[in-house]
Parts: C-alpha cells; structure tokens; sequence
C-alpha cells in the first residue's frame, strides 16, 4: 500500500471510530414505570457462541425486577447505554440508541434479538438467587455465586452458548 493509500485509510478509520463514540454516549431516558419488587444486580456480562462471532459479546449491565416485569440494561464500554430491554405481562421493548422502540411478543423473542442468541433470562433470575432451574437445553453451573460468578451453557439446540456473569460487589 502507498503512504496515500494507508492515511486515507486511517482517516476513514478514525472517523468510524468517532462516530461509534458518539453514538456510544447517546443515553436512553430511564423507562417511565417503576420495577418494583424482585431483583437488582449488576455486572458484566458475557456471551459467546463458537465459530459465530457475529453473535458474541461481553456488556456491563444492570437488572431489574423479576421474570413477569423488569429491565435489562446493556452498557457500552465507555458507559452508555447500548440498550435497554423492558418488559411486561403482553410485552417486550427494546430500546437502542439512535434507532425506533422495538416491540416484541415475549421477553426471549426480545433477547434473542438484542444479544444474537437465545438466553433463558427467566431462569437467569433464579441463577442469580442460587436456584438451579433446568432449562431445556441449558446447564448452569452456580458453584461460584458466591464469589459472584455463574456460567451457563447452552448444547441444544445449536449452535452451543457460554454465557458468563461475573456480578458487582461479591
């Protein structure tokens, strides 16, 4: 490549990342309701699903509520909101920055877009509780919730999953 060829390429590179920035540290309001009841934790997770690269990704987030109503907050690494998933009896919304609410039929359909995978979040907040619900296809290991880490792994239906959560204040 030229010297001409390389800087109007880091240029290019450069204003990509800028504008990812800013678009990073676009927030989304606080929803209007209030989760009352059930769980607040916070964390980081991570997801990743094998030889689909597309699909996997790690996210500081902050969970609300239970597994009828709550909200699901995804952070950017520099600390914007990259979602925000809400939920109901009857409906699901996700909200990203920058693009229209999204409704959904049910809190999966809803996950499964937001994340690239299918993700038992119902379950999730009995994991966190030190509850091992089985789910169909899944297998959660809470051997160290106690020092704040859970794993859960998906076999069926492919492709497999790992899905880590290391959580805040253990």
């Amino acid at each position: 490549m030229t010297p001409r060829v390389i800087g109007a390429a880091a240029r290019r590179g450069s204003i990509l990342l800028a504008a990812a920035l800013l678009a990073a540290c676009a927030q989304l309001p606080r929803p209007a309701e209030i989760i009352t009841g059930g769980i607040v934790r916070s964390g980081r997770l991570a997801l990743s699903v094998p030889n689909q690269p597309q699909q996997s990704f790690s996210a500081a987030f902050e969970l609300r509520g239970k597994p009828e109503a709550g909200l699901l907050v995804l952070f950017t690494p520099i600390g914007g909101t990259a979602a925000q998933l809400r939920w109901q009896p009857g409906q699901a919304v996700l909200q990203v920055p920058g693009q229209p609410d999204q409704s959904f039929s049910s809190l999966d359909a809803m996950v499964e877009k937001a994340t690239g995978a299918p993700v038992p979040v119902a379950a999730l907040f009995d994991w966190l509780a030190g509850v091992n619900t089985p789910v169909s296809g899944w297998e959660a290991d809470l051997s160290a919730l106690a020092e704040g880490r859970l794993r859960a792994q998906r076999r069926d239906p492919p492709p497999p999953a790992d899905l880590r959560v290391v959580l805040d204040g253990q």
